[in-house]
């Protein structure tokens, strides 16, 4: 199978040089917005591009309002902050997840807990989540979610849009509404993914999108928080940029903030690349069909957006039919210049995490031991 493989991606990518797994594509005003963005002198954290690009993505996903940041794990963090996430609180997560879901946690001081994954949706499963809360927290008297053993708050429940794929979040809403819990979505791979019409990261009062080299668009680093109100979005941006009150020339600022904003430069190239993107959605849906295809009445199973779900298709997946086939895989397509590559190693093996509290995790485990990645660049024959 995977000699077969490398021959049908040669082919689809038309060359049998390299060929990774996600690379930027740039076809449209990308050069002539950055070329502006440097004439005009506006290359940092003012600039018309930045606010075009966060209305464009208004626009794009619904939210009420988005504000640009330096990268979307400062996003994530920015949207753990403002939903109310302290030091020592507890946040519910998937171990099947990118180490950036975690890492802000830990700069906060919060504490990740794990929760299994579904096979629906390669994210988090509401199933296992409302199973580990009736078994590990209670409701205290003032209505707030609390651990039993250590009587540290639950205060959010992020869930990863894992390869842009939305997971199940009508069930996620109803058991974070019953546990009077925060919802905070890692859409950080998903722009593009629409759960029963509306886009991810429109569910959650707070959310996070990443526009690193290797997503759908990208900025060349750069985030985005999405924010439900525009209150809230106001404040947000007010945070993310020190929290300086307007003046033509004095500093004062009049809560601690971040200096988080996404410089104009990197904006130009988001405005360009917002432009193309309904293209660039166009070619991945085509090649996640040319995939399931392919790997149909096949031991490989090709994973495939949810019902409910019109998924964006960032990095595509496959199911091998057990560890050992996936290892000869992963190794014979990179040694043919077909970049392919096992998912992350699960958040808890890690050794800032591995003490972290969690439920049963063995969706979570067989995924890791069977899942590959395979190449997902839009494809542009013209």
């Amino acid at each position: 199978m995977h000699n077969k493989l490398v021959k049908f991606v040669q082919e689809i990518y038309e060359t049998k040089e390299f060929i990774p797994l996600h690379a930027p594509t740039f076809t449209g005003n990308e050069k002539e917005y950055v070329n502006n963005t440097i004439e005009s002198t506006f290359v940092s954290s003012v600039g018309k591009y930045v606010d075009q690009f966060e209305h464009q993505i208004e626009a794009y996903t619904g939210t009420a309002k988005a504000i640009a940041t330096v990268n979307g794990t400062a996003a994530l963090h920015t949207s753990l902050y403002m939903a109310g996430v302290k030091a020592g609180d507890l946040v519910i997560t998937q171990a099947l997840t990118f180490v950036a879901t975690c890492n802000a946690l830990y700069h906060m001081g919060a504490e990740p807990v794990f929760v299994d994954v579904s096979k629906v949706s390669l994210g988090l499963c509401p199933k296992a989540l409302h199973a580990y809360l009736e078994d590990n927290a209670f409701i205290n008297n003032d209505g707030l979610c609390q651990d039993k053993a250590t009587k540290k708050f639950y205060r959010a429940v992020v869930p990863m849009h894992t390869f842009g794929h939305p997971v199940e979040l009508d069930e996620l809403i109803a058991v974070c509404v019953k546990w009077n819990i925060a919802l905070v979505e890692d859409a950080a791979e998903s722009l593009g993914s629409f759960y029963k019409g509306q886009h991810t990261g429109t569910f959650g009062d707070f959310s996070a999108i990443s526009f690193n080299g290797n997503k759908v668009i990208t900025t060349g680093g750069g985030g985005m928080v999405l924010c439900k109100s525009f209150d809230d979005g106001m404040h947000t941006k007010h945070v993310t940029t020190t929290a300086k009150v307007p003046h033509p020339y004095e500093f004062f600022h009049d809560e601690a903030g971040f200096n988080y904003r996404l410089p104009n430069l990197n904006a130009a190239l988001g405005c360009a690349q917002m432009e193309v993107l309904p293209k660039f959605l166009q070619q991945k849906r085509e090649l996640a069909q040319q995939y399931s295809n392919f790997f149909a009445g096949s031991e490989f199973t090709f994973f495939t957006e949810p019902d409910y779900a019109k998924s964006n298709y960032w990095l595509n997946a496959i199911i091998c039919p057990n560890t050992e086939m996936r290892e000869t895989f992963i190794k014979e397509t990179n040694a043919q210049g077909v970049m392919t590559r096992p998912i992350w190693k699960l958040m808890h093996r890690l050794p800032m995490f591995e003490n972290a509290k969690r439920g049963q995790l063995p969706i979570s485990e067989w995924i890791e031991s069977c899942l590959v990645n395979i190449p997902s660049s839009p494809v542009n024959n013209g």
